[in-house]
């Protein structure tokens, strides 16, 4: 096990205002025992990014529900390449049609949880890739 916890930043992207779901999940990730940095709403992609690089997080998760989630992503992925962040475990979470999903994991997310998935495959899946 690793000797400090793993860190994760969960982010609401763009004009995304519900927010409810983020913090349940943070929760869900705090009671795991994970090191969280929520972002609280609206948030860039370039706050996001400079926040990742920042606080040296494992995991950057985002959390949408509003639909530009696709667009979001290609412009965060540039700025992770920029700042050589595209190492870090990369997940979204909520409203992710089935018709985007592959569009997100040709951009480079690692995992996809629509709305309804299990807290437990969320922390299961982080902790697979960081024990």
């Amino acid at each position: 096990m690793n000797a400090r916890k793993t860190k994760v930043l969960i982010a609401k992207p763009g004009l995304d205002g519900h927010d409810r779901g983020a913090k349940i999940v943070v929760q869900a990730l705090i009671d795991a025992g994970f090191e969280v940095i929520y972002t609280g709403l609206r948030q860039p992609p370039e706050a996001v990014a400079q926040e990742a690089l920042e606080k040296d997080v494992d995991v950057i998760g985002l959390s949408s529900m509003a639909g530009s989630h696709v667009s979001y992503c290609r412009r965060l992925k540039e700025l992770l390449l920029e700042k050589g962040l595209q190492d870090k475990l990369w997940i979204i979470g909520g409203s992710i049609p089935m018709r985007d999903q592959q569009a997100l994991k040709d951009i480079g997310l690692d995992g996809i949880f629509p709305a309804g998935t299990r807290l437990e495959e969320i922390v299961d899946f982080i902790n697979e890739r960081y024990q």
